[in-house]
């Protein structure tokens, strides 16, 4: 496993600022291709919604094909494997444009499975891949302090590690293709079911009639202090949902893990009972929501 480098992206050479092809601007996209820019990065844009390329400044391609042409590294951040492959092997994608010896790194959460398959796809054409999920949300996708597991070959990691430093803090090659999907998929399922076990400890305490801003003091100085309590216990509290990750998205991720797990054989019963409420919630109308709304699926049982 190769950690994060110590020099930070600014010092990179010159030489290993290869020209980027960022594909797809949403919550997290967009800040990511900001600090890539900032980094000294010459970034190319593609966004289906043109309006919101427009909105970063950097050149944008009419194409996604027309981005990759002009990019030795592209790098696709999107919601799924379906959106993925929309994007490099669709009318227009990536793939008419990659050059051979080019570098895809996906970096949005898709499965294992789709990550390898991928990255066949790709190697038949003559062209790298790295699945390269993040993890951070949308505050450490603004200020470049994500972390980065991505799997692939070790050659293809270190070409891409200074705009991988650019966007993130903790930068690791964790293993082969399908990997770094892998890793992502089991943070997630543990965030979601942390983060509903904080809305339930918030529920029953609010039944107790004990108060909330003690209760979650004491949780945040003891045994129960995690990074989802001091992310999601205020915005519970508060009922404040605006997306920082959507619940949607964290249902997808939690189903793929589930699918994962059961797959290779251990399971992941918590999981299963978290993708429940997750679900509730979605059904509810919350997918749109942060995932801390998982709470009002919660207050419904």
């Amino acid at each position: 496993m190769t950690g994060s480098g110590s020099r930070p992206p600014e010092e990179a050479d010159t030489a290993e600022r290869e020209r980027v092809a960022f594909l797809g601007l949403g919550i997290m996209g967009s800040r990511m291709a900001a600090n890539l820019r900032r980094a000294g990065f010459d970034v190319v844009v593609w966004n289906r919604t043109r309006a919101r390329a427009e909105e970063l400044g950097a050149p944008i391609a009419d194409t996604a094909a027309e981005a990759a042409a002009q990019a030795g590294l592209v790098i696709t951040m999107v919601v799924d494997a379906p959106q993925v492959e929309e994007v490099l092997f669709g009318r227009g994608g990536a793939a008419e444009g990659l050059a051979q010896g080019a570098l895809v790194a996906d970096m949005s959460t898709i499965a294992p499975s789709a990550s390898r398959s991928i990255g066949g796809r790709l190697a038949e054409r003559g062209v790298g891949f790295l699945d390269a999920p993040v993890t951070g949300s949308k505050p450490k996708a603004e200020d470049g302090t994500l972390t980065i597991m991505a799997g692939g070959e070790s050659a293809h990691f270190e070409r891409a590690r200074p705009a991988f430093e650019a966007m993130g803090t903790l930068v690791l090659h964790v293993g082969p293709q399908g990997h770094g999907s892998m890793i992502k998929l089991l943070n997630n399922t543990v965030a979601a079911v942390n983060t509903l076990a904080v809305a339930q400890a918030l529920i029953v305490g609010r039944a107790a009639g004990v108060n909330a801003e003690a209760l979650v003091r004491v949780m945040q100085a003891g045994s129960g202090a995690s990074a989802m309590l001091d992310l999601k216990a205020g915005p519970m509290l508060e009922h404040d949902f605006d997306p920082l990750f959507k619940l949607d998205h964290m249902l997808k991720d939690v189903r793929h893990c589930l699918t994962e797990a059961e797959a290779l054989g251990p399971g992941f019963g918590l999981g299963r009972a978290a993708e429940e409420l997750y679900a509730r919630a979605a059904a509810n109308g919350l997918g749109e929501r942060d995932f801390a709304a998982v709470i009002e699926a919660a207050e419904t049982m």
